[in-house]
């Protein structure tokens, strides 16, 4: 993989399950291995359904732009997610994760996201919405031999 991906889905849970085939391979083709990309898949299953559920309220027909880059000649340098919504911009200082000893389900996607990724970025998008940029960089050989 040595170019970008587009992607651009609806608002809707029923397209997750695409994104997240279409993510796994593009985790595979770089080279990263099962651990990883399925941290990276939970991540972006995560920032979707956030985007679904806080930036359009639910609203299943609202576009969601995704844009898979790798990193680094041939990919081997990692891989950087970008999503962008149109929807309701929140600060990134109104994000938080709940408490992890509140043991119920739901509210630990960015908690799962910032375990998972190596770098995440929140910032508006021109013209309103939120753009997140999320990097996993691929381990170098030496840091693979650990």
């Amino acid at each position: 993989m040595d170019r970008p991906i587009k992607l651009t889905i609806h608002s809707s849970p029923s397209q997750l399950p695409v994104v997240r085939a279409a993510l796994q391979r593009c985790c595979e083709l770089i080279g990263f291995d099962s651990d990883a990309t399925g941290g990276i898949v939970l991540s972006m299953d995560e920032a979707l359904t956030n985007i679904m559920k806080h930036a359009y309220k639910g609203q299943p027909d609202q576009a969601i732009e995704i844009t898979l880059t790798p990193l680094g000649e041939g990919g081997h340098g990692g891989l950087c997610i970008e999503l962008r919504d149109f929807g309701r911009y929140v600060p990134r200082e109104q994000i938080k994760s709940r408490d992890l000893d509140d043991v119920r389900p739901g509210g630990l996607g960015v908690h799962i996201i910032s375990e998972c990724m190596d770098r995440v970025d929140y910032s508006p998008g021109e013209g309103g919405g939120t753009v997140l940029t999320m990097v996993k960089n691929l381990p170098t050989k030496q840091e693979a031999s650990k």
